[in-house]
């Protein structure tokens, strides 16, 4: 089993959808995929929240096998985001964002983290990322998230980020706007062109495809009778994927094509409940036989 080390946000979330509201939940998007991993293997967190930052949070965290020595605390205020969803839930619309102490985060890792083998750079500046990698001594995998934030106003420095990845994993409108074409199909054969040998993209409730040089893999979302809330969804399948993993430690295609259908489970549990809820009550068997019920829905 291998340890992964994961850099992002750690966040109070406000969240309304047509099936209910929230505030100040505990979210970001370190947490959430931080959370789906932990149900495969151990994480390490690296993020950093405000001296507000509820003890029982942390209580938490260590309670699912997340290491937080990574996790500094800031003098001021955690970061906060609050938004809603219509009924297309595929779509976040943010009524405010509070950076307050992630403005400033220069992530430090401890020194026993510098020998993770499986890193995760969730969805941050690319600059950040760069420097959490060049504290990393010679990772066996590196999983890149991102966001349109970056694409616009940073793409130079991402795509040089891009060249020290193995998996890049963003949404269908990300890969889209990154390579600068509407196919899917060519967006992945650009983004491996920069770097990467595997692209990961998620596309909600429609699924999630992934793309090697010579293999393409696409697997559904899970048909849900009940959804909450999306935010985290896809920290989730990441986590998720990343976890499944780490537990193998094999990272052959055939192995991710397997981790791809873990992550659409966790994805799948994360989203019947607002923000954590879910994951705090979630046990081992529910995620095997949820496994088995994607085996059963894809087989043919």
């Amino acid at each position: 089993m291998s340890k992964i080390t994961v850099v992002g946000s750690v966040a109070f979330d406000s969240i309304e959808t047509p099936f209910g509201k929230v505030e100040s939940v505990l979210g970001g998007s370190a947490t959430h995929f931080s959370a789906a991993a932990s149900f495969f293997a151990p994480v390490n967190l690296v993020a950093v929240v405000g001296n507000d930052f509820p003890k029982e949070h942390i209580k938490f965290l260590k309670s699912r096998n997340i290491d937080t020595e990574g996790l500094e605390i800031a003098d001021g205020n955690t970061f906060a985001w609050k938004g809603f969803y219509e009924y297309d839930l595929n779509t976040a619309h943010t009524l405010e964002t509070k950076l307050n102490v992630f403005q400033d985060f220069e992530p430090k890792l401890p020194e026993r983290y510098t020998n993770s083998e499986i890193v995760f750079l969730a969805n941050i500046d690319p600059e950040l990322q760069l420097s959490v990698l060049d504290q990393i001594d010679k990772p066996k995998l590196v999983v890149l998230d991102t966001m349109n934030f970056w694409i616009e106003n940073k793409k130079d420095r991402l795509l040089r980020t891009l060249q020290e990845v193995d998996i890049a994993l963003m949404n269908d409108s990300e890969a889209r706007e990154l390579a600068k074409t509407f196919s899917l199909l060519d967006a992945a054969r650009m983004i491996m062109s920069w770097g990467p040998e595997t692209v990961i993209i998620k596309k909600g409730e429609h699924g999630v495809l992934m793309f090697t040089e010579n293999t393409h893999f696409a697997a559904p979302a899970f048909p849900l009778e009940e959804i909450k809330d999306p935010t985290g969804a896809g920290d989730s399948f990441a986590g998720g994927f990343l976890g499944y993993l780490a537990k193998t430690s094999d990272f052959s295609e055939q192995n991710q094509r397997k981790a791809v259908v873990y992550g659409s489970v966790m994805a799948s549990f994360s989203v019947e409940d607002f923000g954590l809820n879910r994951a705090r009550h979630l046990k081992q068997k529910e995620i095997e036989d949820r496994y088995a019920e994607f085996e059963e829905i894809t087989g043919f």
